[in-house]
């Protein structure tokens, strides 16, 4: 299985530079995906409370965790000058309901013990704020992930990695649990944290952002077509990169 990364030439940023683009979250696997594809950035992490609100379907949680990163960070940079803000938000949803960061090595093999075995989907919201006029372009993508029923002992000594406790679900696809994933149905790019393509399209049309361009339309402005407001496990995989 390939791994939708373009080739690049990355650059280890220093210093603040107003051309970059900024990321707004502590994510390595984000920065790791950025970096593969050849995006100068540098990180500015955003501190926003992680709560499903009362009848918030996944998809529009995690689309407003994405957008509200963003938007706080652009906030706080401000123009002149302009700068763009990427937010983003990664979830793993089984039977329609949200499964986040474990609290602890318990919880987090009990988690793993209910996603092995079986398929579930994992969402990415991505956000491209832009500081001076606070527009937006979002994108979410889901993928699927097939797992193999796995031994509790084999659970556990994940868990003993400690690889599982800042990772939605539990687990890292990139890492050690690679061994329980039978199939990725979609990006999977996006199941590690950000899924790329859809990431360079919100990058490609970031000039209609800023001030002075036109206003964009709603649906140019939303990526209406990259997202579903539907429930994650019902229907085909959206736009991914990988099969």
């Amino acid at each position: 299985m390939t791994r939708c990364a373009r080739p690049g030439n990355p650059r280890i940023v220093t210093r603040a530079d107003p051309t970059l683009l900024v990321l707004a979250s502590a994510s390595p696997r984000r920065s790791d995906l950025l970096r593969e594809a050849g995006i100068r950035f540098e990180v500015r992490p955003a501190d926003i409370p992680e709560v499903v609100q009362p009848g918030e379907s996944p998809i529009a949680f995690a689309r407003r965790l994405a957008h509200s990163k963003a938007l706080a960070v652009a906030q706080q940079i401000g123009a002149p000058p302009a700068r763009l803000v990427l937010g983003a938000d990664t979830i793993v949803v089984l039977d329609g309901e949200v499964l986040g960061k474990p609290r602890d090595p318990d919880h987090a093999l009990e988690l793993l013990e209910r996603l092995t075995g079986r398929e579930h989907a994992v969402v990415t919201a991505v956000a491209l704020v832009a500081s001076d006029t606070l527009r937006v372009r979002q994108a979410a993508v889901t993928s699927r992930v097939e797992m193999r029923v796995a031994a509790r002992d084999e659970l556990i000594a994940y868990v003993a990695t400690g690889e599982s406790l800042d990772k939605a679900g539990g687990y890292a696809v990139q890492g050690g649990a690679r061994s329980f994933v039978t199939r990725i149905h979609g990006s999977e790019t996006n199941v590690i944290g950000l899924p790329l393509d859809e990431t360079l399209e919100l990058l490609a049309g970031a000039s209609a952002l800023h001030r002075g361009a036109s206003e964009p339309d709603s649906a140019a402005v939303e990526s209406a077509a990259l997202s579903d407001e539907t429930s994650p496990p019902v229907g085909k995989p959206e736009r991914g990169g990988c099969a």
